[in-house]
């Protein structure tokens, strides 16, 4: 699924600030919480987007047993 250009620069201003939480080993700051908020919303409307177009129920089955076998 390819991004369109405003959800890619709106991912990759997000990024960092994932970056620094896990650098950090915790939340820091207030505007570091709003920033995740974000970027979680972000990623549910791409995974909403990505399972609308695709419709692979079973892969997406698959990866997310794999990623609670993964923690």
């Amino acid at each position: 699924m390819k991004l369109d250009d405003a959800t890619f620069r709106r991912l990759r201003r997000l990024a960092p600030v994932l970056d620094d939480v896990l650098n950090a080993g915790e939340v820091e700051h207030a505007d570091q919480a709003v920033d995740l908020a974000s970027l979680a919303q972000l990623c549910s409307q791409l995974f909403d987007a990505y399972h609308c177009q695709h419709q692979h129920p079973g892969e997406i089955a698959q990866a997310r047993l794999d990623a609670l076998e993964s923690q």
